[in-house]
C-alpha cells in the first residue's frame, strides 16, 4: 500500500455538519435534463427504427467506457491498486474519455476526497444527504465549502506526474467531443448505414446517459441498500445489482474496507468484468503489481466488524 493509498475506516463514521443553502448550477441542470429526455426518446428509436448493430455497438461502448472508469480512473489512478505500462494507460485514458466523467485527475481527486471524508460534508457526493443528491444532485450544485477546503489536504501530485494524465487533461475537451459523441455517431453511419440521427441518439446520448447513471449508482444505491459483511460501522454496502451493472464495482462494503485491493472484491473475477480485464492485461504483460488482501486478514476483519451476513 503506497503513501497515496486510501483508508476510509477512520473518518467514515463522522456525522455530517449542517449544509449551507444549495447554490444550483442551472447550466448543469439543463444539460442533464436534456440528456435524460434525449435518452427516453432514444429508447423509442431502439424499438422502432434503429439497426440491431447500432444497439450492440452502443452496448460495447458502455462496456469499454465503463472499464475506463472502473479499471482505469478508479482502480489504477485513484487507488493505485495496480500498475500499468504506458500502452495500457493510454488505452484506459481513451476509454475514460468515451465515458466523459471529467478528466482523470479531477475524477481521481474527487474520489480520494470521497474516501478520506466519506459520508461527511467534505464528501463530494455525501450519501447522508439523500439518494438524489448522492446520485446526480451533487453535480447540479456548487460544492460544499468543506469539499473544497478539506480536499486541499489530499495529495494528488502522483496523478499529475503521469504524462498520460497530463496529456488527457490538456486536450480533454476535443478528446471527449470526438470519443464520446463524434466517433459513436459516425461509426454506425459509415460501417452499416445507420442514420446520423439514430446513431447520435442511441450510441451517443442513450449510451452516455446509461453509463453515467450506472456509475452514479455506486455513489447512491451502493451506499444505501445491501448488506455489510466486512464493516457494519460504515455506510457502503454490497449491492449485487450495482455489481452487475457497474462491471464489478458494487462490492462496496468490501471496497471501503480494503480500498487498495485491485479487484474491489474477495471473489476475483466473479461478476467482475473489470477485474477480468485487469487480469487479462496482466497476462499479456501490460498490468502488474496487483494489490490484494490476504484471506486471513479478510476473515478476521469480517468476523470482528461485519454484520454477520456473509
Amino acid at each position: 500500500m503506497t503513501s497515496t493509498s486510501i483508508s476510509s475506516t477512520v473518518t467514515e463514521t463522522e456525522k455530517p455538519n449542517s449544509s449551507p443553502k444549495l447554490q444550483i448550477v442551472w447550466k448543469n441542470v439543463i444539460i442533464f435534463a436534456f440528456l435524460h429526455a434525449a435518452s427516453l426518446y432514444a429508447i423509442k428509436l431502439v424499438f422502432t427504427s434503429v439497426k440491431l448493430k447500432t444497439v450492440v455497438f452502443a452496448f460495447l461502448l458502455y462496456v469499454v467506457s465503463g472499464i475506463g472508469v472502473t479499471a482505469g480512473v478508479h482502480r489504477l489512478w485513484a487507488h493505485r491498486a495496480y500498475k500499468a505500462k504506458w500502452p495500457l494507460r493510454l488505452l484506459l485514458a481513451f476509454f475514460n474519455s468515451i465515458a466523459f466523467q471529467n478528466d482523470i485527475y479531477e475524477w481521481s481527486r474527487d474520489h480520494r476526497v470521497h474516501h478520506k471524508f466519506s459520508e461527511t460534508d467534505a464528501d463530494p457526493h455525501n450519501a447522508k444527504r439523500g439518494f438524489f443528491f448522492s446520485h446526480i444532485g451533487w453535480l447540479m450544485v456548487r460544492k460544499h465549502p468543506d469539499v473544497i477546503e478539506k480536499g486541499k489536504t489530499v495529495d494528488c501530485s502522483d496523478i499529475l506526474a503521469d504524462p498520460v494524465v497530463k496529456f488527457q487533461r490538456k486536450y480533454y475537451t476535443p478528446m471527449v467531443f470526438l470519443s464520446c459523441f463524434v466517433i459513436p455517431t459516425v461509426v454506425p453511419v459509415w460501417l452499416w448505414g445507420e442514420s446520423y440521427w439514430n446513431a447520435l441518439y442511441v450510441a451517443g446520448f442513450l449510451r452516455y446517459c446509461w453509463t453515467l447513471n450506472v456509475t452514479w449508482l455506486v455513489n447512491s444505491a451502493a451506499h444505501m441498500w445491501g448488506n455489510r459483511p466486512y464493516n457494519r460501522f460504515i455506510n457502503p454496502r454490497e449491492n449485487k445489482y450495482v455489481v452487475v451493472s457497474a462491471l464489478g464495482e458494487g462490492f462496496h462494503n468490501y471496497h471501503h474496507t480494503f480500498p487498495w485491493d485491485y479487484s474491489t472484491s474477495e471473489f476475483g473475477t466473479r461478476l467482475n468484468v473489470s477485474t477480468a480485464f485487469i487480469d487479462f492485461m496482466a497476462a499479456i504483460g501490460l498490468a502488474y503489481d496487483r494489490k490484494t488482501v490476504s484471506p486471513d486478514v479478510i476473515k478476521r476483519h469480517r468476523e470482528k466488524h461485519g454484520d454477520g451476513s456473509y
